[in-house]
């Protein structure tokens, strides 16, 4: 199948507007790479430092003669995503001698859960997290003793931030091993009933800690599609993964025999080789763009529009929010996991998961498919699954066919004709809205806004009955600059209670939404941000609003709004508490949200 015109067309606008960043940014790397193995540079006192403790791989690490892998981990047993990587650096260095290398933990990276930091302060430290994650990695790789970077992190900020190093880092192989989901517990829909009742006081907080604990009760990810399992399908689309290693639960056969194979993998595509894969050659324009129909596809968090462009900016490509928009009105949405569906990532998975969509998407021209991936060239490996046989892994075709259509349909009847994202702009700026979720009745919305400054004053104002029409919800000053751009999942149980009475409702901010935005319309990374003077600071109590995600709009119909001197907040309260007071530099620094909220690149 050809390739789909507008796949084509948005790739070479891509291609063009990159054309000076990445022939720079490949230049480095070709020159890095022709230095050959890293650690072969270094003094004899440095080789010792750094094979003082390898006990009997010190042979090997002397010799040379065979690869060295960097293990970067963002293991801790807080992050339940992340518990099972305790044991993976154990596992990958017995993969590695057992063919004649060796692996070493390059570094730690922090790994933030949002999911316990939501409505806390600590989320204000977390979009910037990504940051921290890509900065310490540099740390960890800075040794200059690998052959190879294998990854370990699977969360929000923490695959993106992993990313931005392995393509600082590009002239060597990255492989990434995920972890798995957990097992599926108490169905995502049930949970948020017991959410919904909780704020409207129906039900106290023993059942709702009952019903949170039975849908959180094990090592893996969260099951519903949110922004970890967005990064999982993402890696798999831009070649980063073993085919069909993503949803593979923790503490399984399979899950362990896929760790050895990507360590081993990582070991095969050095530059000691013959089948040398550096990152630079697999982060290009095609793989960025097969990653967003990735994401539009399967409805994916919206928290990966911030994240895309800061990591194709670290490796020379530079995507704008147009580029997110064409894409979404061309790719159609083929599955329905939760928050846009009743079913979960296991669900999902088990119904023909991204190998399936992988293939449909590439037999109706809407992938490229001759990517560079660390399994080998061409896209049309990821059509295949894992299965263990013997002990080891064989890839074998997959189904060929979807097995649960209310979860995962081929292109030609998919749940919808567009993808799940739509780019909103009008005078309050630019922004985004995920409406894979949102009835196609409540797109679009004319209503008077309601303009608070925080999170918890929306709450306030819910709990004491004050909304009793239409309201468009404004909540400004969260963006990057002025408290770091927290999510504001907190809202949702209140919104979707007042959307269930009937009311038309729509939340509109220039902060996130959490990855498990649903199915209230809310428009957001609004930008420039109102701390930067941008529109959104003009906006008063009373002003119609209309926020338009069929026509792509969002105004304000007032005739003085131009004219309009911008509210100025007192934003001094964000600065101290929980660790705030050391990330003024990033809030001073980081980048307008259409171009990735980014401090580093």
């Amino acid at each position: 199948m050809p390739l789909d015109s507008t796949i084509a067309k948005v790739t070479d606008r891509i291609r063009a507007r990159s054309a000076d960043s990445r022939s720079a940014y490949l230049a480095r790397m070709r020159a890095a790479a022709e230095d050959g193995p890293r650690r072969a540079h270094l003094s004899c006192s440095g080789q010792a430092h750094a094979y003082a403790a390898m006990g009997d791989d010190k042979g090997a690490l002397v010799a040379e003669r065979a690869a060295n892998l960097g293990i970067v981990t963002a293991y801790n047993d807080m992050l339940s995503a992340h518990q099972p990587f305790e044991t993976y650096p154990a596992l990958i260095r017995d993969a590695a001698r057992a063919i004649g290398g060796t692996a070493q933990v390059a570094g730690g990276v922090p790994a933030m859960c949002d999911g316990v930091t939501q409505g806390e302060v600590g989320m204000e430290l977390s979009l910037f997290s990504r940051d921290v994650i890509a900065l310490a990695s540099g740390v960890a790789l800075s040794h200059n003793t690998y052959d190879a970077a294998v990854f370990l992190g699977v969360c929000d900020k923490i695959v993106p931030g992993l990313i931005i190093a392995a393509a600082t880092f590009g002239f060597i192989p990255s492989v990434f091993l995920p972890a798995g989901p957990m097992v599926s517990g108490l169905p995502n829909d049930e949970k948020q009933q017991i959410r919904k009742k909780f704020a409207t006081g129906e039900v106290g907080r023993k059942e709702l800690m009952a019903a949170e604990m039975a849908s959180y009760h094990g090592p893996g990810t969260c099951t519903f599609y949110g922004t970890a399992n967005t990064n999982q399908m993402l890696m798999e689309f831009m070649g980063l993964h073993l085919p069909g290693a993503s949803f593979v639960n923790p503490g399984t056969p399979l899950r362990e025999a896929l760790t050895v194979a990507g360590a081993q993998r990582a070991m095969e595509i050095t530059g000691l080789g013959n089948d040398f894969r550096p990152t630079c050659d697999i982060l290009d324009e095609r793989t960025f763009v097969n990653g967003i129909v990735g994401l539009m596809a399967t409805g994916g968090s919206t928290n990966l529009v911030l994240h895309l462009p800061a990591m194709a900016r670290a490796a020379g490509v530079l995507l704008e929010l147009q580029d997110f928009d064409e894409l979404s009105n061309v790719v159609p949405l083929m599955a329905k996991v939760y928050p846009n569906g009743l079913a979960d990532v296991n669900h999902f998975h088990a119904a023909g998961g991204l190998g399936y969509m992988i293939g449909e998407l590439l037999n109706d021209g809407l992938l490229h498919p001759d990517t560079v991936t660390i399994a080998g060239d061409g896209l049309e490996l990821y059509t295949k699954e894992p299965k263990l046989v013997d002990g080891e892994v064989r890839w074998e075709d997959g189904a060929g066919e979807t097995l649960n259509d209310k979860i995962l349909r081929p292109t030609k009847s998919a749940f919808q004709p567009t993808g799940g994202l739509k780019h909103l702009s009008g005078n309050l700026g630019e922004g985004i809205m995920k409406v894979s979720a949102v009835a196609e009745d409540k797109r679009i919305i004319k209503a008077p806004a309601r303009v608070f400054t925080d999170q918890q004053s929306v709450k306030d104002a819910f709990a004491a009955g004050e909304f009793t029409e239409d309201t468009i919800v404004v909540v400004r000053f969260q963006g990057p600059q002025a408290n770091g751009m927290p999510e504001l999942h907190a809202l949702t149980p209140c919104l979707m209670v007042l959307q269930d009475r009937g009311l038309k409702v729509a939340l509109v901010t220039d902060g996130r939404m959490s990855g498990a935005s649903g199915k209230v319309p809310a428009a957001i990374h609004l930008s420039p941000e109102a701390a930067a003077g941008g529109p959104l600071a003009r906006v008063q109590d009373g002003d119609i609003m209309e926020v338009d995600a069929v026509a792509g709009t969002i105004n304000i119909l007032a005739e003085d709004f131009d004219s309009r001197t911008p509210v100025v907040a007192d934003l001094s309260a964000n600065r101290y508490g929980i660790g705030r007071e050391m990330f003024d530099v990033f809030r001073n620094n980081v980048s307008t949200a259409s171009t990735g909220a980014a401090v580093i690149v």
